[in-house]
């Protein structure tokens, strides 16, 4: 009964997330409905706690997602267009010229 909470609590947690997927929440619904259907008669405890594992790898790569693209609008919106590269080269030869 342990694991069966577990797989539903890991399937809202990862409905609740794809939502703001870009491709979609419903691209990525539907791909998480399939995969769980998919596993659906596997009995194995072992195997279904190493499903689970995974399951929360992708929660923790979706919220990586989700920060990297809040960083990338805030970037956008308060900083200049030049990256981090042309920043240091622009101050190193305007170093040089003084």
């Amino acid at each position: 009964m342990e694991l069966r909470r577990s797989v539903k609590q890991l399937y809202k947690t990862l409905i609740f997330m794809g939502r703001e997927y870009p491709k979609g929440g419903k691209y990525f619904r539907d791909r998480c409905h399939a995969v769980f259907v998919k596993n659906k008669d596997i009995d194995d405890p072992d195997k279904i706690k190493q499903m689970i594992a995974q399951g929360e790898y992708v929660v923790k790569e979706l919220e990586a997602l989700y920060r990297l693209k809040k960083y990338r609008t805030l970037r956008k919106r308060y900083y200049d267009t030049e990256t981090f590269e042309e920043t240091i080269i622009k101050n190193i030869r305007k170093f040089d010229a003084e």
